[in-house]
C-alpha cells in the first residue's frame, strides 16, 4: 500500500496547474500506484477563512473515499473549535494549519492553543513550510515560509501534540530534529516530497541520521509530479522494510494514533 500524505484539490490563483480536480488527482494515484491520499483544499489557503473549503472537502471525499480529507483550522477565526470538533468526529487522518498564510504568529498563542487542542483531542497537526520554490511565486504571493524555530515552539505548546511537517527540506529538517530533545523529536514526523534523494543523498542521510519512522511519503500533487516522488525511493539504496515503512507504516501508525482509524 502506498499513502501520499499531502496532495491538493481545487484551483490555484498564481499560475495554471492541471490536474486539480478530483478525478484528475485520482487518474495521477492510479498512474503511480498511490492507494490513498489526504488531501488538502488548494484554494483555502488564500481565503480569508480558510475554513470555508472544508465542506467541498468533506463532500469530494465522501463520492472518493480513497480521498481522505485534512480539514483547514484558522485559531484566529471565530468558530475554529467547532471545526476542530467537526473534523475529529469525522475520523479525518490530520487537520492542518498555516499560520504563514493566514498573517498569523507562527509560534503565538493562537497556534499553541490550536496545538494544545490538537494534542489534548489525539489528532494529527499538518503545516507546509512552502508551496513552492520562491524563485516560482507570483509578485502577489506575499506568505513567507515557515520558520524552523515555529516547529519547535509548536511541538512544546502540549506535551501530546504531534506535527506533520510537509515541504521541507534536508537543512530545515536538521534545524528543527537537533535543536529538539529526543522526545520531542518522536512526536514530528517529516514528508519526504521536498527532500532530495539521489546524487545529493539528502533523504538518505536524513534517514540514517533521524531516524526512518519519522518520514512518510507525500507528492505535493498536482503542483509537483507525483513521479518525482516516487522516482526517489526507487533510486534509494534501501531495504524492503525501510521503504514499506515510509511509503505506508509510518503514515499508518500517524492516523491510527490521530483518529483511531
Amino acid at each position: 500500500m502506498r499513502i501520499d500524505v499531502s496532495a491538493f484539490v481545487g484551483a490555484y490563483p498564481w499560475r495554471r496547474v492541471p490536474g486539480t480536480a478530483p478525478d484528475a488527482v485520482l487518474a495521477a494515484m492510479d498512474r503511480v500506484a498511490i492507494d490513498e491520499a489526504w488531501v488538502s483544499h488548494l484554494p483555502g489557503f488564500f481565503w480569508r477563512d480558510p475554513m470555508e473549503g472544508n465542506r467541498w472537502l468533506r463532500e469530494a471525499s465522501a463520492t472518493h473515499p480513497r480521498l481522505r480529507p485534512v480539514p483547514a483550522i484558522h485559531p484566529g477565526l471565530g468558530g475554529w473549535e467547532r471545526e476542530l470538533r467537526a473534523a475529529i468526529d469525522g475520523d479525518v487522518p490530520a487537520v492542518r494549519a498555516d499560520p504563514t498564510w493566514y498573517a498569523l504568529d507562527p509560534r503565538g498563542a493562537e497556534m499553541r492553543t490550536l496545538a494544545g487542542a490538537c494534542g489534548e483531542a489525539g489528532i494529527l497537526l499538518m503545516l507546509a513550510v512552502r508551496l513552492e520554490d520562491s524563485r516560482q511565486r507570483h509578485p502577489h504571493d506575499g506568505a513567507g515560509e515557515l520558520p524552523p524555530w515555529a516547529v519547535r515552539a509548536l511541538i512544546r505548546a502540549h506535551p501530546a501534540v504531534r506535527l506533520l511537517v510537509t515541504h521541507a527540506d534536508k537543512p530545515f529538517v536538521e534545524e528543527v530534529h537537533f535543536g529538539s530533545t529526543a522526545e520531542e523529536s518522536s512526536r514530528i514526523s517529516w514528508e519526504i516530497g521536498w527532500i532530495w534523494g539521489p546524487p545529493e543523498e539528502h533523504l538518505a542521510t536524513l534517514l540514517e541520521t533521524v531516524g526512518v519512522e519519522r518520514f512518510v511519503f507525500g507528492t505535493g500533487q498536482p503542483l509537483r509530479l507525483p513521479e518525482n516522488a516516487v522516482a526517489k525511493l526507487d533510486l534509494l539504496d534501501i531495504d524492503a522494510a525501510t521503504r514499506v515503512a515510509i511509503e505506508s507504516g509510518n503514515a499508518s501508525s500517524l492516523r491510527r494514533v490521530g483518529t483511531g482509524a
